[in-house]
């Protein structure tokens, strides 16, 4: 569900931003505006963006292999992280390139009503897909906001399309105010001053969206909720004295690899102890769908303990 959810969202987004940068560029080439050519390259560089995150959706679906025996679910946050890459190269740097010449070699904008139409179509194309955006991501949206549930968020079509197309209405306005104060003044450098904050705001944009991807492709820990509660299935298990504490890493959106240390009671047989580890998987498995593989290691809190010593880890042990 939250795959084909993600899928709607990334192709509404794809198809607004290629309405939007054909009407961008042929405003930008009839009326020579440097704000309204900057916010062409922004979204010829979002629609090249939805592609890959497409695209990136479609290869992390493959299966394990002999290669990758963990599947290649990462590949999807490896395509976030280059998206990143070309909103900052292609979006951010064009924009400022062509700000800068334009305050260095100012030349009027022309035409401005074709301007204002074209700003006015890319409201209504990117406002549809950001709507689009906005109710998929919403479920995810708890009391902290929207920027903690970004931060918290393991599926990057979702955020980064909502992310993309709040920028591109920000820059919208950026380019509106720029057009009519530099018409209003007559003053172009003003038309060049306005790409340099599309430049900004999309290098901002990009380090959020990198910092973000680059944490997922190295590996995160899965969700806090998911983590308590494989603790809490292990504490409650017969057989089990505690659980020692658990490390996790989100492979994909939903794919996330667990490794649990129990403790089991002393007087156990290992037929014993495999049964309750089966009966662990299976209750976890239940109700906690996206773990796609989940190890189990019987050992005393001290051989646990001795573990994260040596290799100074900082495992989950349930909440206090």
């Amino acid at each position: 569900m939250a795959g084909s959810a993600s899928k709607t969202t990334v192709w509404a987004a794809l198809i607004g931003n290629l309405l939007v940068a054909v009407t961008k560029i042929g405003a930008a080439l009839f009326s020579g505006s440097s704000a309204m050519l900057s916010e062409a390259f922004h979204s010829i560089v979002d629609t090249a963006n939805e592609a890959l995150l497409l695209y990136g959706m479609r290869r992390s679906r493959r299966g394990p292999d002999a290669e990758h025996p963990f599947g290649y679910g990462r590949e999807l946050y490896f395509w976030t992280f280059i998206v990143a890459l070309l909103l900052f190269g292609l979006g951010c740097v064009a924009s400022i390139i062509h700000g800068i010449n334009q305050i260095g070699n100012p030349h009027p904008v022309e035409h401005p009503g074709v301007i204002y139409v074209v700003l006015g179509l890319s409201v209504l194309f990117e406002g549809g897909s950001w709507l689009v955006a906005l109710r998929g991501f919403r479920p995810s949206v708890g009391s902290e906001g929207y920027l903690a549930a970004i931060k918290q968020s393991k599926d990057p079509p979702q955020f980064v399309v909502l992310v993309e197309d709040t920028a591109a209405l920000i820059g919208i306005a950026i380019v509106f105010v720029g057009t009519w104060s530099s018409i209003y003044w007559q003053e172009p450098r003003i038309d060049g001053v306005a790409s340099l904050a599309v430049g900004i705001l999309l290098g901002l944009i990009s380090m959020l969206l990198a910092s973000k991807s680059k944490g997922l492709l190295i590996g995160e820990r899965a969700d806090m909720k998911l983590q308590e509660e494989v603790f809490a299935i292990a504490r409650i298990t017969d057989g089990v004295v505690c659980p020692n504490g658990l490390a996790s890493a989100q492979l994909a959106p939903e794919q996330v690899v667990v490794a649990l240390s129990i403790q089991f009671e002393a007087h156990l047989t290992t037929p014993e102890i495999e049964q309750i580890v089966v009966q662990i998987e299976e209750k976890i498995l239940r109700t906690q769908p996206q773990v796609f593989v989940l190890y189990i290691k019987p050992e005393s809190p001290e051989a646990f303990a001795a573990t994260q010593r040596r290799i100074h880890g900082q495992a989950f042990r349930g909440f206090k």
